[in-house]
């Protein structure tokens, strides 16, 4: 009897100091799109999946194909991994959004190259493995199928306490330092209502789900119709949304009918020229960040508030004024991150015209660490924008913070929110340094990264 075709899937981590063990624990989400290809599988390959982040690979293990989701952060390792297994002469699968946006850098570090969303095509690319004629590069078309993920990929890894489900993927809007917008160019697509219940019904309801969506909203008809499809169901649930729904008070009160504990909302920033600059101006309307935050208080829902700076527009006392509204609005958590140029953006190729990148490729560049600044701001210097940010976030985890969020009533209306609220924010506060000065790749990594024709010649020499 043939052995059956071995699969093996990868998620890197972003890097690791020398030594470093325990990774950062905010980060150990399931990576959905693992279990969505998994999906995908026949039942005669088999499957493995290793988690970078929390388990040693086994390079030695004997497999027949490797495949990869490439972030920009994630990257350096990425190509770590791949250098391993090419050495060894096993073929390596790159997709992802790294991969789509920076398609001549990755293709160096692999033997085929997935552009678009893998799933259109994963299955024809495995089966050409098994008969030998694989494909240098294979191009997603046309819409990607409906598919439930294999969640048994994750057994044993111990990831939050959360599950991943996907309504919707891409967004509308045009935010110019967003990679999903240029990886979907600005394109929004939703999943069938009933298969998602499917989904959900499949699941343990006494996790918190978190639909993954990069704006579950953006389509807000689709969205309301998926929210009155689940308000039967009796689960707990969080998202990610625009702006805007917190001015649609049918949409708000099927949100908390349907079990909405919070969302995720781009505030970005205060300064309304900063907001226009990052096609963002639509967070002005109807009286702005402070109305939208009392409305959406008001239906019961907690707020995650994401905010960037290193914008022209930015400055200490720009910066500073931020975290004060933060507080005095009681927002559930907080990001206080600067501005990343992702490959791919309006605001990458904006900052390469201005000559205003420090680095070629500032995720692979050997002196660039996670929280350093890639790029000149015009009202500070580097190191300063790195500090207020840092700032920023213990300001904004102190204990008196923390306290003085609670003290707004959609923070302690529901016990168990009011344990999470604690716990969320004393993780946060943990975290508020441990992430900065990370390199991008794992330090104790020994090994050689290989482009194609190098991997071609040492496995030649090897064999």
């Amino acid at each position: 009897m043939a052995k059956p075709f071995r699969v093996t899937f990868i998620h890197p981590c972003v890097g690791r100091h020398l030594g470093m063990t325990a990774y950062i624990r905010t980060w150990l989400m399931e990576p959905l799109p693992v279990a969505t290809l998994a999906a995908l599988l026949p039942g005669d390959v088999s499957a493995r999946f290793y988690d970078d982040r929390l388990e040693s690979i086994p390079f030695d293990q004997p497999t027949d194909l490797v495949c990869i989701s490439v972030e920009t952060y994630t990257a350096k390792r990425a190509y770590q991994i791949a250098s391993s297994y090419r050495v060894r002469g096993v073929p390596v699968v790159m997709g992802g959004y790294h991969a789509t946006l920076c398609p001549d850098e990755v293709r160096q570090y692999c033997e085929t190259l997935v552009l678009g969303e893998a799933e259109s095509v994963f299955a024809e690319l495995v089966d050409d493995y098994r008969h030998s004629t694989a494909k240098p590069l294979y191009r997603a078309m046309g819409s990607t199928p409906h598919i439930i993920p294999d969640r048994a990929i994750y057994r044993d890894k111990k990831y939050l306490p959360l599950h991943l489900i996907e309504f919707a993927r891409g967004c509308r809007f045009r935010c110019d330092f967003c990679a999903v917008m240029s990886f979907h160019q600005s394109q929004h697509q939703h999943r069938p209502i009933d298969q998602v219940v499917a989904e959900i019904r499949a699941i343990s309801p006494k996790r918190l789900i978190f639909f993954i969506d990069d704006n579950m909203t953006c389509n807000l008809e689709a969205a309301k119709e998926f929210m009155r499809a689940i308000r039967p169901l009796g689960i707990r649930w969080v998202s990610q949304t625009a702006i805007h729904v917190a001015h649609d008070h049918e949409a708000l009160q099927l949100m908390r009918e349907s079990g909405c504990q919070g969302v995720l909302v781009g505030l970005e920033s205060l300064n309304p020229a900063t907001l226009k600059t990052m096609h963002k101006g639509f967070n002005l309307m109807q009286g702005g960040a402070a109305t939208a935050l009392e409305n959406l208080r008001k239906a019961g829902l907690r707020v995650y508030g994401t905010f960037v700076f290193g914008y022209d527009g930015d400055s200490r006392s720009s910066i500073e004024e931020t975290v004060c509204f933060a507080r005095q609005q009681g927002l559930f958590i907080a990001a206080f991150n600067h501005i990343t140029p992702f490959p791919g953006t309006p605001l990458y190729r904006r900052m390469v015209e201005e000559r205003r990148l420090l680095y070629d490729a500032w995720w692979l560049d050997d002196r660039y660490r996670y929280n350093d600044i890639p790029f000149e701001p015009a009202q500070m210097s580097r190191e300063e924008l790195a500090h207020l940010c840092v700032e920023a976030r213990t300001n904004f985890y102190s204990w008196p913070s923390i306290l003085q969020r609670c003290k707004h009533r959609v923070q302690w209306q529901n016990p168990r929110m009011l344990f999470n609220y604690f716990m969320i924010n004393w993780m946060h506060q943990r975290d508020i340094s441990g992430r900065n000065g990370l390199p991008m790749g794992d330090m104790n990594w020994q090994g050689t990264i290989l482009k194609s024709d190098m991997a071609k010649e040492l496995v030649h020499v090897a064999g």
